[in-house]
């Protein structure tokens, strides 16, 4: 039974080496490119007006990722010279805004980049989803009318900086609330390009005993894509594990014979695995 990991790049990497620790035999596929956009120049705007925010919300730990490296210097000196002194003074002082996180991956990116615990509002380990409804749950009491809230996010790869695709249910929220919501594109996604190798792996992985580890509904998109393209690809006897419903509907209008719902953490994922017929 060979599993199939198809998140972006780095990600999938960890997760291949995770699994066969765990003597799954796991192979990286990644269905998403992840990628700098082609100008940063509005994430170092955003960077400069930061402490005009409440709060940054981060939609994946790959937001958080592209969002630093180009502004590390600068992150340093507005991490040490505001965040730690206002931590206990926050509610009169924001030089430092939370950061908002929607699940324990980008959380721990955050930890990287150097941010204080004390600043990350994410849902705790055991929460039954990672996603935008249980962090709005969160923060949703503290939001004021005064606030501005800055959403790190990505888009797909060819669109206009001013149209943005993908989910904005936390945005629309904030709006009800009478919130500033701005948003900045930190990252860009695109689809794979397969080599005829790879391509062989998706043919076999559609019909033998394989399991598709799927984290996104635009992977499951792109993977859609690749189908149209090899008309005898089908889904109907290929199993997947979904970190979220929404990825779940996803595989099942795919054509995915079977699908399992998972959160997104390495022993549920594991669970899942060991529990497929």
């Amino acid at each position: 039974m060979k599993i199939i990991v198809t998140r972006p790049r780095l990600e999938a990497d960890v997760w291949v080496k995770q699994l066969r620790a765990l003597n799954f035999d796991a192979v990286a596929l990644p269905l998403i490119h992840i990628g700098a956009p082609a100008d940063n120049g509005d994430v170092a705007k955003a960077w400069e007006s930061l402490d005009q925010y409440s709060a940054v919300m981060f939609v994946s730990s790959n937001a958080v990722r592209y969002f630093y490296p180009s502004n590390m210097p600068l992150a340093g000196v507005f991490i040490d010279s505001t965040a730690i002194k206002n931590i206990v003074n926050y509610g009169e002082s924001r030089a430092m805004p939370r950061m908002w996180a929607t699940g324990p991956g980008t959380r721990e990116a955050l930890l990287a980049q150097g941010v204080p615990s004390a600043l990350i509002v994410s849902p705790a380990s055991d929460a039954a989803q990672f996603d935008s409804e249980t962090l709005w749950d969160m923060v949703k009491s503290q939001v004021k009318l005064t606030d501005k809230v800055l959403i790190v996010r990505g888009r797909s790869q060819g669109l206009m900086q001013g149209l943005m695709n993908g989910r904005p249910w936390l945005a629309d929220q904030l709006t009800a609330a009478d919130v500033q919501v701005d948003t900045v594109i930190s990252y860009e996604r695109s689809a794979p390009v397969f080599d005829a190798a790879e391509l062989a792996l998706v043919r076999q992985a559609s019909t033998n005993q394989s399991i598709w580890l799927l984290s996104s509904s635009e992977a499951v998109a792109n993977l859609c894509k690749v189908a149209g393209i090899d008309s005898g690809l089908n889904w109907s006897n290929a199993k997947a594990i979904a970190t979220h419903p929404r990825i779940a509907q996803a595989a099942r209008e795919a054509g995915f014979g079977v699908v399992y719902e998972s959160r997104p953490l390495l022993a549920d994922v594991v669970a899942s695995i060991e529990s497929m017929p």
